[in-house]
C-alpha cells in the first residue's frame, strides 16, 4: 500500500495534500502567514521526513523538519541555515533544500539568497557554508535578477555523490566534480541576451534544471529566454526551443521513469510574465525536446493570467507520474497521467511558490 503526498509552499503558508486511492485530501496552512520558499520529501531514512524552508517577517527565514507527514514540526534551537561571521553576510531566505541520493543518505543541500550553497549530513538539522563556491573568483561579477541573487536548483548525481550542479540567478550553472572544492562555470550554450556579451562564461539568469529519467548526464535548462538540454552533464547546452509558444518562462521538471521526457510551462515574455499566449497549457517532449506538445485537457480553456514560478512546477515517481503545478492565482492542478489530463486540486490559496510530490509507504492506521 502507498500514498501520494503533495507539498504545496505559497506565500503565506503551506497545504499539504495526501492522495489515498483516487481521491486527494488537503490540509494547512502549516507555517501560517510565513511565505515558504523550499519544501522537499526524504524517504532515505526509516521514516519519511518533511523539509521546509519558511521565512517570517517577523523572525526570518528558517528550516523545519516533520517526521511524521506535517502532524508536528520541529526546529532546531540554533539557526539550522546560518552565514559564519567573516563572512558579513545574512541569511535572507532558503531557496532549495534537497536530499542527496543513497549514496550519502544523511546529506541534505541547502540553496539560499544571498546565493550560496549550505551542506547538511545530519538530514536537515544543521548546514554549513561551502566555502569553495562562496569564495570563487567570479563571485563579485554576479548580479541579482529580479527575485534577488538566489541560488534556487541543487542536482546531485545518484551515483557519484561527489558530483553537484547548482544554478544561481544571474550567475548560471556552476559544477564541481570532487564534492566541493572546486567549482567551474557550465554554461556554454546558454545566452544572455540582456548582457554586452551574449555568450559570457558565467551571467546567465538560468531559472531552473531538471534531470532526465534515463540518462543522468543529460540535463535541461529553463533559461531567462531559451529552453535548452546538456548530453554531457551541463559542460554543453543546446537550444531545444523551437516548437514552444515562448522560450521564456521559470519551471522545467523531467519525467520520473520515461528517458527523453520533460514538462515546462512558457510564459509570454520577460515583461509580460503571463502564460503564453494568456492559455493555461503546459508542454511535454517525449524525445528531449525535438518537438513539443501542449497538454491542456482538465485546464482553463479561456484567457488566463496564472503565472507559474520556477519551482511550482514537479513530478512524483508514481507509474504513470503525477504530475503537478500551482500559479501566482493561488491555483493547484494535478495531473495522475504523465500530464494527459488535469483536475483543479484547490483554488484561492495564496500566491503557490514551490511544489514538491512522492509516493511514500502507507502508514499502518493511516
Amino acid at each position: 500500500m502507498s500514498e501520494v503526498i503533495l507539498l504545496a509552499g505559497t506565500r503565506k503558508g503551506l497545504f499539504i495534500g495526501r492522495r489515498r486511492g483516487g481521491a486527494w485530501e488537503l490540509d494547512g496552512p502549516h507555517f501560517n502567514a510565513q511565505a515558504v520558499y523550499a519544501v522537499a520529501v526524504d524517504r532515505r531514512g526509516t521514516v519519511p521526513r518533511l523539509l521546509v524552508g519558511a521565512d517570517s517577517s517577523h523572525w526570518g527565514p528558517s528550516v523545519f523538519t516533520s517526521d511524521d507527514l506535517g502532524a508536528s514540526w520541529h526546529e532546531p534551537a540554533a539557526p539550522a541555515v546560518k552565514f559564519p561571521k567573516d563572512t558579513g553576510a545574512s541569511l535572507e531566505r532558503v531557496w532549495q533544500l534537497h536530499p542527496a541520493g543513497p549514496e550519502a543518505p544523511d546529506v541534505v543541500y541547502a540553496g539560499t539568497e544571498p546565493a550560496a550553497l549550505f551542506r547538511s549530513t545530519d538530514r536537515g538539522e544543521s548546514f554549513e557554508l561551502v566555502r569553495p563556491l562562496w569564495e570563487h573568483p567570479s563571485r563579485g561579477s554576479w548580479v541579482p535578477g529580479g527575485g534577488g541573487e538566489g541560488l534556487h536548483t541543487v542536482l546531485t548525481d545518484p551515483a557519484d555523490p561527489a558530483r553537484v550542479t547548482v544554478a544561481v540567478s544571474t550567475a548560471g550553472v556552476f559544477r564541481t566534480l570532487d564534492g566541493g572544492a572546486r567549482w567551474t562555470p557550465s554554461n556554454e550554450g546558454v545566452s544572455a541576451v540582456f548582457l554586452p556579451d551574449p555568450h559570457p562564461e558565467f551571467g546567465q539568469c538560468v531559472h531552473k534544471i531538471a534531470q532526465d529519467a534515463g540518462d543522468r548526464k543529460r540535463l535541461y535548462l529553463q533559461n531567462h529566454w531559451g529552453v535548452y538540454r546538456s548530453d554531457d552533464a551541463g559542460a554543453r547546452w543546446t537550444d531545444i526551443g523551437a516548437g514552444l509558444p515562448s522560450d521564456f518562462g521559470f519551471a522545467v521538471a523531467a519525467h520520473p521513469h520515461r528517458p527523453d521526457t520533460a514538462y515546462v510551462f512558457p510564459l509570454n515574455a520577460d515583461s509580460d510574465r503571463v502564460p503564453a499566449e494568456h492559455r493555461c497549457r503546459v508542454f511535454r517532449t517525449q524525445d528531449a525536446g525535438a518537438t513539443w506538445e501542449p497538454l491542456t485537457r482538465g485546464l482553463p480553456a479561456g484567457d488566463h493570467y496564472g503565472t507559474v514560478l520556477r519551482d511550482a512546477l514537479c513530478t512524483d515517481d508514481a507509474d504513470p507520474a503525477g504530475v503537478y503545478f500551482g500559479n501566482r492565482n493561488g491555483e493547484l492542478y494535478a495531473s495522475g497521467d504523465d500530464g494527459d489530463s488535469w483536475q483543479l486540486l484547490a483554488g484561492h490559496l495564496p500566491d503557490v511558490l514551490c511544489v514538491r510530490a512522492a509516493v511514500i509507504a502507507h502508514r499502518i492506521g493511516q
